[in-house]
């Protein structure tokens, strides 16, 4: 992988990286059904932080892993995700508009479109994983599919977004906001962690255990920050609508605790990730810049 000190250039490069390896897994606009074709293509393409991808990179510089087998499991994450993205801003979801700064794919093609693209975007995720060799070990493959299918679904990602709808009009505990964002954000943010460390060598327990504890500090930092920038934020600089969770009268970090004690919050989660990465030295140096990145980020 590429030998890079300035954290803004190598993440602006595995960014063009996974623009164009998505744009190379994607359906052709061309190839029938068109239409769905080219909304999984308008979903998935020109825009996002690719955050999940970029922790996939760096862990799999940790191990040593080879850019190909971390190119396809970067790219795994980011359709589950751009998927959940399509979904949530359903109007029987979240009812959203807007989405990295542009009309969402129901609104800018149709609900029933829209429904299909989520499901195309996760087939073709596990197809991805099960087409392209990961790792040295065809048992550790099916693991690493097992994993990331654990963190889609209902003990995941999925029953994450349950709890969230069922929380409307609800006051949790800071115990249960953890316990439905380690589902519903940190879940994907950990599996792109352990997904890339996997394609390398010499993934022993230890490592794995310390690249695990960053990962569940860091997914529940990021959901903290975006809480925050709900409330801070415009719509503009967001790319999506602003203020949205008070609006929806959805219980997070900012109306539990206050935004004081959130910010708070999210320095503590990103002290404790990095103090995870000590012991890897400067092979952790990927996975800390991008611990300070969550915590900085402004959209």
């Amino acid at each position: 992988m590429q030998a890079n000190n300035n954290f803004q250039e190598w993440a602006k490069f595995h960014q063009s990286r996974m623009e164009a390896v998505l744009d190379r897994v994607l359906p052709s606009p061309e190839v029938m059904p068109q239409r769905l074709h080219q909304a999984m293509r308008y979903a998935a393409l020109g825009g996002g932080k690719r955050i999940r991808p970029l922790l996939a990179f760096a862990a799999g510089e940790i191990t040593g892993a080879p850019v190909e087998r971390v190119e396809a499991v970067a790219a795994a994450v980011e359709m589950i995700h751009v998927y959940s993205l399509v979904h949530d801003d359903l109007p029987c979801m979240d009812d959203d508009a807007l989405r990295r700064g542009k009309p969402t794919c129901h609104v800018q093609f149709d609900e029933a479109t829209a429904l299909l693209v989520g499901d195309s975007l996760q087939s073709l995720a596990f197809q991805l994983m099960a087409e392209r060799t990961l790792t040295h070990s065809p048992s550790l493959q099916l693991e690493m599919i097992r994993l990331l299918a654990l963190a889609t679904g209902s003990r995941g990602m999925a029953g994450g977004q349950a709890i969230d709808l069922d929380s409307v009009g609800k006051t949790l505990t800071q115990t249960e906001l953890e316990f439905m964002h380690i589902h519903k954000t940190g879940a994907l943010i950990r599996a792109s962690v352990m997904l890339g460390a996997h394609c390398g060598q010499g993934v022993d327990s230890d490592l794995l255990d310390a690249i695990n504890h960053y990962a569940k500090c860091i997914g529940l930092a990021f959901q903290v920050v975006d809480d925050i920038l709900d409330v801070e934020s415009s719509t503009a600089t967001l790319g999506k609508t602003a203020g949205k969770d008070a609006d929806s009268n959805k219980p997070t970090y900012v109306s539990t605790l206050g935004l004081g004690a959130a910010r708070q919050l999210a320095e503590e989660l990103h002290q404790n990730a990095l103090s995870a990465l000590i012991d890897l030295g400067d092979r952790g140096r990927r996975l800390v810049q991008l611990a300070d990145f969550i915590l900085r980020r402004h959209s």
